[in-house]
C-alpha cells in the first residue's frame, strides 16, 4: 500500500485528486495539507510514502518543502499549473511533475513510476547529491514552533546549533527546533553564506560581527546578537577565507 499526503491551497484540486487516487487499489490518501507548513506537520506525523505537491502556497512553497524534508524521504510528484519550476523540481529529484489541469491518464502514469522505483538508499543518495548545489536565492528554513511550523528567512538566521539528536535554529526573533542535521543542512546551504564552525554550530556569515583570534590557532566569533561561538582550531583559517568572500547581506 502506498499511503499519499495531498498538498494545495485549492480545496477543488484537493478533492479531485482524491477521487483519481480512489481507483487505484494500492493508494490510501492519509491526509491532506493546504500550505506549505501544514505539509510539514503532516509529513512528520504521518510519514507518508508519497507527496503530490503544489508548488505555489501560502506560507512557502513546494520546492521548500521538498528541500527540507526530512530522511527517511517521501517520494514527491509535483502538481501545478506552472511550468517554470520544472528544472528546478527535477534537480530535487522528484518523480515527476504534473502540470494543471491534472488528467487521470497522466496521474496514472506518474504513480506507476512511483511503484517501479526500488526501496533502496539509491534515491536517498541522488537527492542528497542534488541538494549539495550552492543556493541562488536567499534560504527559508521550516521550523517547529509548538505544535506548529513557521517560515524563517535566511537574513533572520545567526546559527545553527547540534544538541544532541535535535537541531537548534538561533534567529533574531528567538530559537526554534527543526529537523534536519547539521550535516544535512552544511551539504545543502552555500559556503558562500553559511560556514561550519565546529561540529556543534553552522554559522549565518551575514551574522558575524567579529572574529576574536584566541591562542593555539582557535578563536570565536561575534554574532550581530552579542553572542560568542567557539570556532575549531582547524577551521578558523577556512573561516577568515570564508568571510573574506562572503557577499554582503
Amino acid at each position: 500500500m502506498i499511503r499519499v499526503l495531498i498538498v494545495d491551497d485549492e480545496a477543488p484540486t484537493r478533492v479531485r485528486l482524491r477521487q483519481m487516487l480512489a481507483s487505484h487499489a494500492d493508494i490510501e490518501v492519509a491526509g491532506e495539507a493546504e500550505n506549505g507548513v501544514e505539509a510539514m506537520e503532516m509529513a512528520a506525523q504521518l510519514r507518508p510514502d508519497l507527496i503530490l505537491l503544489d508548488i505555489q502556497m501560502p506560507g512557502s512553497s513546494g520546492i521548500d518543502v521538498a528541500a527540507c524534508l526530512p530522511q527517511p524521504r517521501p517520494h514527491v510528484i509535483f502538481c501545478t499549473a506552472y511550468d517554470q519550476y520544472a528544472v528546478e523540481a527535477f534537480e530535487l529529484c522528484v518523480v515527476d511533475y504534473l502540470l494543471k489541469p491534472i488528467n487521470r491518464a497522466r496521474l496514472t502514469q506518474a504513480l506507476d513510476r512511483v511503484r517501479s522505483l526500488p526501496a533502496s538508499g539509491g534515491r536517498e543518495a541522488a537527492l542528497d547529491q542534488a541538494l549539495r548545489r550552492p543556493w541562488s536565492s536567499p534560504a527559508r528554513f521550516l521550523v517547529r514552533s509548538g505544535a506548529h511550523y513557521l517560515v524563517i528567512g535566511e537574513s533572520r538566521v545567526l546559527y545553527f546549533g547540534s544538541e544532541g539528536s535535535l537541531t537548534r535554529l538561533v534567529a533574531d526573533s528567538g530559537q526554534y527546533w527543526m529537523d534536519p542535521t547539521l550535516n544535512e543542512l552544511e551539504q545543502r546551504l552555500d559556503p558562500a553564506r553559511f560556514f561550519r564552525i565546529s561540529r556543534a554550530a553552522l554559522i549565518n556569515l551575514n551574522a558575524v560581527t567579529e572574529v576574536v583570534p584566541m591562542t593555539g590557532s582557535s578563536g570565536e566569533v561575534v554574532l550581530k546578537s552579542g553572542q560568542r561561538l567557539e570556532v575549531s582550531r582547524r577551521r578558523f583559517r577556512d573561516l577568515l577565507q570564508s568571510l573574506a568572500g562572503a557577499p554582503q547581506a
